[in-house]
């Protein structure tokens, strides 16, 4: 469902911008993993979302324009 401009395929710069806000980063990172299929990327997105997850996937939206994909189950 995701493309290369995650967040359900929305604007690039809109991405990033909700990348960059912690709350938004998690909440959009777990549900486009679990819409993916990716149950416990999904889990681990919920889990550890507000820490290092939110700062790769800083680093990656800017970078890749998409999220951080590390795990691919």
């Amino acid at each position: 469902m995701a493309s290369k401009n995650d967040y359900f395929g929305i604007n690039y710069i809109v991405s990033l911008i909700l990348a960059i806000i912690p709350v938004t980063s998690w909440l959009l990172g777990a549900v486009t993993r679990f819409s993916e299929g990716k149950w416990v990327a999904g889990l681990i997105r919920i889990i550890f979302g507000f820490t290092i997850v939110w700062i790769l996937d800083i680093i990656w939206m800017a970078w890749k324009k998409q999220i951080c994909r590390i795990l691919p189950i």
